[in-house]
């Protein structure tokens, strides 16, 4: 039986946690971490940038495909 994998977390003290196996994955620099490191925040991303643009540019788009535009109808 392999080991388990173990949270890629590097600081003054790494971390020894268990990776989680379905969103223990970071997108966006493709490192595995537990659940406490997991969100590009906490493990210090190095894609953090990026991460907030595209999160960015998805939010814009989606909003502006909602965006309800009024008839201009002449009144008589």
């Amino acid at each position: 039986m392999p080991a388990k994998k173990r949270c890629q977390f590097q600081d003054e003290t790494p971390c020894n946690q268990a990776v989680l196996r379905i969103v223990g994955k970071c997108p966006h620099c493709v490192h595995e971490f537990c659940g406490n490191h997991r969100m590009p925040e906490h493990h210090k991303c190095l894609n953090l940038d990026n991460c907030r643009q595209q999160a960015f540019d998805k939010n814009k788009a989606k909003l502006e495909s909602e965006r309800t535009v009024a008839s201009k109808m002449a009144t008589a």
